[in-house]
């Protein structure tokens, strides 16, 4: 039987970005993930961009807050920076232009370099967009791609020089309180911890109930990505991501193509996602209406999924009525953006220290990210 202070169910984003700040803290901790590699489902899909100006406000304050992490990650994190120059451009269509005035003034009272376009500036900047269709937009300059991978496995690596523990291929089985803390069959083995952390994404419900705990009503929706060739006469290189502020579509460049998606989020069920033929060609369908291009055939796809609560924020807190239960779950698509925070910010609950004062300065509250709060579904 193996003991640790803290056992984490879940080796994605979320479970490692937590462990990595525990083993900083000195807490022995053991992350068990149920697929052979870690990062395997929302991680390792994501096309993430570090953004202060996208998600609900919470999201948005704890991307502010990782923003020092990223640029500065510890001597030796990865090889590579984490973060490179990418800018983002949120368009509007008519009547929808009070979005980006929204954008505009959250964003820079958040500390975010965003910048007012109208359409022509953007058609100079993104020459296929279509923007007889576009009212206004604005352009955050700041905005930069992550290396998923090095920030996840930078966080990985570092875990196991802190003497933490990674198994794979754990799935569990089965769950028991005990006099202690907590007992987890996983794998065909025992493990034992006085807490633990449920980081598990699109099963974070379902680990709650086999711990004979309510669930919260977490809700996984999938997402789809398309890769699209450009003609040959179209030269995307240095272009920056354009969004649509409604969220109807997305696209940034990608080694010489785009990467494509409706932005879809569709209720499915936890499980290994796969995109549909149908979400392909809408996405086509709204690349084609958005630009000038023709698609005759898209390249390659993936969906990915991204888990939900009822309010749209995720929940980084103690069960109130289970002793030693901790949900990490709910961050929906910004779980790589805002990791370094949410990680810190798990740590030092878990650990009863309360919120870090940084984020406190950026007004960040318990209550905000509290396993019970308005507008949360805690499913009967």
């Amino acid at each position: 039987m193996k003991t640790s202070d803290i056992l984490i169910i879940g080796g994605g984003i979320a479970g490692m970005s937590a462990a990595y700040f525990l083993a900083k803290r000195g807490k022995s901790v053991t992350v068990l993930e149920r697929e052979d590699q870690p990062g395997y489902h929302s991680t390792g899909r994501s096309a993430a961009l570090y953004s202060e100006t996208y998600g609900p406000k919470i999201i948005r304050k704890m991307s502010t807050a990782s923003r020092d992490f990223f640029l500065n990650p510890p001597e030796g994190f990865t090889e590579n920076p984490i973060l490179t120059p990418r800018g983002v451009i949120l368009t509007a269509a008519h009547g929808n232009e009070g979005a980006i005035g929204e954008l505009l003034t959250e964003g820079r009272a958040n500390g975010a370099n965003v910048v007012a376009l109208t359409a022509d500036d953007i058609k100079k900047l993104i020459p296929i967009l279509n923007t007889d269709l576009i009212a206004c937009g604005a352009l955050e300059t700041d905005a930069m791609d992550i290396d998923v991978h090095a920030l996840h496995w930078g966080f990985i690596r570092h875990f196991k020089k802190l003497g933490g523990d990674l198994v794979v291929k754990a799935d569990v089985t089965a769950i028991a309180k005990t006099a202690t803390g907590w007992q987890v069959t996983a794998g065909g083995e025992t493990y034992e911890a006085q807490i633990l952390v449920n980081a598990s994404g699109a099963w974070a419900d379902e680990i709650a109930t086999k711990a004979g705990i309510k669930p919260l009503g977490i809700v996984p929706k999938r997402r789809t990505a398309v890769m699209v060739d450009l003609p040959s006469d179209v030269n995307a290189h240095g272009w920056h991501m354009v969004s649509d502020v409604g969220e109807g579509l997305y696209f940034k460049e990608d080694a010489g193509r785009l990467l494509v998606s409706p932005s879809d989020a569709t209720p499915t069920v936890p499980h290994d996602v796969q995109p549909e033929e149908l979400d392909i060609a809408i996405t086509i369908d709204r690349l084609m209406t958005a630009t000038t291009l023709k698609v005759n055939r898209p390249g390659e796809a993936w969906a990915g999924l991204r888990s939900f609560f009822a309010d749209g924020d995720p929940v980084s807190a103690f069960d109130p009525d289970a002793d030693g239960f901790y949900w990490l779950a709910g961050q929906g698509g910004y779980g790589i953006q805002t990791a370094p925070a949410m990680g810190e910010y798990a740590a030092s609950l878990i650990c009863g220290d309360g919120v870090p004062d940084r984020m406190v300065k950026l007004g960040v509250t318990e209550d905000a990210l509290a396993a019970t709060r308005p507008g949360l579904d805690q499913t009967a």
